[in-house]
């Protein structure tokens, strides 16, 4: 007695079975359980919407008489328009999606007396355990909720953009059915072309690169009342979480935003000149993909020439010395829907930020600036003469290379004698004592392609601050001893101190330095003396026997192949 008791009190608090065998207590009305409510409910069902749901069907003692389970499909209605018994009608009204109900219906609002051939009796009170899984309406339209906006929009897409996107995709319930990520692959499309199920077609109208949204659409905007036969059921409302990487339009060009620009700009660059520049490379997201900085070296090339990819070789035309700037490439200026495999996806915008270390031209010469010249100014420096002078060595971006302040001494060179490079020999002659200038010398006057390990990049211009510190005057060309008086009738018995008819090295060399010391006759300055002598003495020993003798002995006046006396 008292377990029928206590069956018939907890009947009475809506509990779905009976505790004994007692006959069930006639309901009036529908009874509502709700046995799960979600934590969100941006909809509830409303009268005309059409809802999605599993159930499972039991007479009060616990029997099942149906469920949709069994048959792995849902029950897929609309609601409010009598294409359900009225109790169901009714329950479903209010529920949310993921929400879950028992609903107990009495017979006069479910199939009455007569029941449901052999499977419902009649006046049978009814159990439903329902599930919601979707809910629409056919005046529903594309919903779109922005939860993450980036600082800067330039752009947003518009109809015929294509753009490169990544996407969760679910069902109402949260069941994922796809998804790019897991792919590890952007979803790259045309929009507003009708390449997209509708919904998504008008879904991503107005997102900026970086921005995330979730758009929500219901199945006439998406797979329709046929799904796509696997995974989306029919009449399946679909929800996207979607982030835009990239986006341009086929018919974009390359954008060039001047970040910074040095003032003066004495000279732009132009198609055929050979650049030297830094540069950071990213997608449009930020995604890095490459840098010179990390090689630690500038990316060197002809502009203009088809020696890069269209897009940068357009966006490194008209660009000053020290110029940093932003290049955006579109694909079919970059690496188009190819990529490149590995780094940079296949239809992908890039950006590169460039810093524009020096360019010249095969063409250029040196450019010499005076910057101070005295007010005497009448021997001027020409080849041959020894000149002594101070630099400021610097690259095109600032960069110092070297000085000989920081020696404490000048740097001293024979004009023409090939000792530095030929972008100086140039820049130091007709020079005066006292002179200061300013040279600009292309790499191919200066270190040329290789450079100079460790201190001068390969493909440099060249900065010096040169300062004509003294000068002597050189010999004439082909001569590296002079007489600076009338020479001896006899001088080859004077060298032959020993008067043995033939004049040692050694001979040789005291007289030729005694007359230097006497000031008789002048050696070419900024050589070695001795190697000098030795050369001439050479030139004198004709059969190589290590002396001279009469015979042999000639003035330079004599002949035409040898620099001697």
């Amino acid at each position: 007695m008292k377990q029928c008791v206590h069956g018939m009190i907890y009947l009475a608090v809506l509990v779905a079975f009976a505790a004994c065998d007692a006959p069930p207590v006639p309901l009036d009305d529908i009874v509502i359980e709700k046995t799960f409510v979600p934590e969100q409910c941006v909809r509830a069902v409303k009268v005309g919407d059409y809802v999605r749901y599993h159930y499972n069907g039991m007479f009060p003692d616990g029997k099942k008489f149906d469920s949709s389970y069994d048959r792995s499909s849902t029950y897929n209605v609309y609601v409010g328009k009598k294409q359900l018994i009225e109790g169901m009608d009714r329950a479903l009204v209010g529920m949310c999606v993921n929400e879950r109900r028992l609903v107990k219906i009495p017979p006069q609002l479910a199939y009455g007396k007569e029941g449901y051939g052999d499977v419902i009796p009649s006046d049978a009170i009814l159990h439903f355990d329902v599930l919601l899984l979707d809910v629409w309406n056919p005046d529903d339209v594309v919903q779109m909720k922005t939860y993450y906006t980036p600082e800067n929009c330039s752009r947003k897409v518009e109809v015929s953009d294509y753009v490169r996107y990544h996407y969760n995709g679910t069902l109402l319930d949260g069941t994922l059915f796809d998804s790019s990520h897991t792919r590890m692959r952007t979803y790259d499309t045309y929009v507003g072309i009708g390449w997209l199920i509708a919904g998504m077609d008008q879904g991503l109208l107005g997102m900026c690169v970086g921005e995330k949204r979730i758009i929500t659409m219901p199945p006439s905007l998406g797979y329709g009342s046929n799904g796509d036969g696997s995974d989306i059921p029919q009449q399946a409302s679909l929800v996207f979480d979607v982030v835009l990487l990239d986006l341009h339009n086929p018919k974009d060009g390359v954008s060039i935003i001047n970040q910074d620009i040095p003032q003066p700009c004495h000279r732009k660059s132009v198609a055929g000149d050979f650049i030297r520049y830094h540069y950071n490379g990213s997608l449009l997201d930020g995604t890095f993909f490459d840098s010179s900085y990390s090689r630690n070296r500038t990316y060197d090339t002809y502009v203009g020439k088809g020696y890069v990819i269209g897009g940068m070789d357009e966006g490194l035309i008209g660009v000053c010395i020290g110029e940093k700037r932003r290049i955006i490439i579109p694909p079919h200026l970059g690496y188009g829907e190819e990529g490149t495999g590995t780094k940079i996806p296949g239809s992908a915008v890039l950006v590169f930020d460039i810093h524009i270390i020096d360019f010249h031209n095969p063409s250029d010469t040196v450019v010499i600036t005076t910057n101070y010249k005295p007010v005497v100014c009448e021997t001027l420096a020409k080849k041959g003469d020894f000149v002594k002078y101070h630099y400021n060595a610097s690259l095109m971006d600032g960069s110092f290379i070297d000085s000989t302040y920081n020696y404490g001494k000048t740097y001293n060179i024979v004009l023409g004698a090939n000792q530095v490079v030929p972008g100086m020999e140039e820049g130091l002659k007709e020079m005066c004592v006292g002179e200061r200038r300013h040279l600009v010398i292309p790499p191919h006057l200066g270190y040329g392609e290789r450079g100079v390990d460790g201190e001068v990049p390969a493909s440099a211009v060249l900065i010096f601050d040169i300062e004509m510190i003294e000068m002597e005057a050189g010999l004439p060309d082909g001569y590296m001893f002079i007489w600076n008086e009338d020479v001896s009738a006899d001088l080859f018995t004077e060298m032959d101190a020993d008067k043995d008819l033939q004049v040692l090295a050694s001979e040789f060399s005291d007289y030729i330095l005694r007359q230097v010391n006497e000031g008789k006759g002048r050696l070419a300055p900024g050589f070695d003396s001795y190697r000098i002598i030795e050369n001439m003495f050479s030139n004198q020993d004709r059969n190589g026997d290590g002396k001279i003798t009469e015979d042999e002995f000639k003035l330079k006046a004599d002949e035409t192949t040898h620099d001697e006396l």
